[in-house]
């Protein structure tokens, strides 16, 4: 009977119950892909990761969703580090290794920040502004630049909107994101995003179904619109605040930074509980 340790945590959380949450199987070793993902399918979180050992980096980590694995996540990356760093006694500075590439993160007491190590694949959604609008239910004026289909490990749609205003008032169309929103790997997915003062305001999206569903703090994104700021401001540096969540009342927040073709996202991790799972 398998018996895995597991801890409940939330990232890019400035409370105990914001941020987004993620639990992370402290020995996952023993468990087969399939097991792996039923146990993600357990939880029922947007992640599910599970550590296991790495002859390349501190640690290696595999991200589940309730559905199929990831190469890459941005949430899951960081709230992995802080478990990783209380197991392995590790300091503050360590790596893990996934699919996409070895990621080195660090931290400074519970806030962590990941350096994107694969440079952005950018190419042009073949849609243009009017359907771009209608599929996020809005007028189509509210679209501001071409879409961008961008990968730092993890292929997004990237769309910018004329305003915060039009963030909050997104109401995504399945059927829609199906047809015009699915990326490389066959996931419709959408990241939008609007400039403000600090930074951006931003919602995430995804259509595992016939439903569409909004993740509260996306960190793939987050590295994604680093690439999409490289492409369209060449080296000019960014160091920017995200607020995401803010529609779902389960606020995030995540910082940006781009700077001599570096991508950086970090966040605050907050543990909130431990438990055992056995079978």
């Amino acid at each position: 009977m398998p018996h895995l340790q597991y801890r409940l945590l939330n990232v890019f959380a400035e409370t105990p119950f914001g941020g987004n949450p993620l639990a992370v199987i402290e020995d996952g070793s023993a468990l087969s892909d399939t097991e792996m993902q039923l146990v993600a399918r357990q939880f029922n979180l947007s992640e599910t990761t599970f550590l296991l050992p790495s002859d390349n980096a501190t640690a290696r980590v595999r991200i589940f969703t309730p559905g199929y694995e990831m190469p890459f996540a941005g949430h899951p990356t960081l709230g992995s580090a802080q478990v990783v760093r209380h197991l392995y006694d590790c300091g503050d500075q360590l790596t893990l290794e996934m699919k996409a590439g070895v990621i080195p993160v660090r931290a400074d007491g519970n806030y962590w920040t990941l350096q994107s190590v694969n440079a952005p694949t950018i190419r042009p959604m073949e849609i243009d502004s009017a359907r771009l609008a209608a599929m996020l239910g809005l007028p189509e004026e509210a679209i501001a630049s071409q879409g961008l289909w961008v990968s730092v490990g993890n292929e997004q749609a990237l769309i910018e909107l004329r305003s915060v205003e039009h963030i909050h008032a997104c109401k995504p169309v399945a059927e829609l994101m199906r047809r015009y929103s699915v990326n490389s790997a066959g996931q419709p997915k959408a990241y939008v995003f609007a400039r403000t003062r600090e930074g951006f305001e931003s919602r995430f999206f995804w259509s595992p179904d016939s439903n569409v569903s909004e993740d509260p703090g996306t960190g793939s994104a987050a590295a994604n619109l680093g690439g999409w700021w490289l492409a369209r401001h060449g080296d000019s540096p960014l160091d920017a605040t995200i607020r995401q969540g803010t529609a779902m009342g389960r606020p995030n927040v995540l910082r940006l930074q781009v700077a001599d073709n570096k991508i950086q996202v970090g966040g605050s991790v907050v543990e909130l509980g431990r438990g055992e799972l056995r079978w």
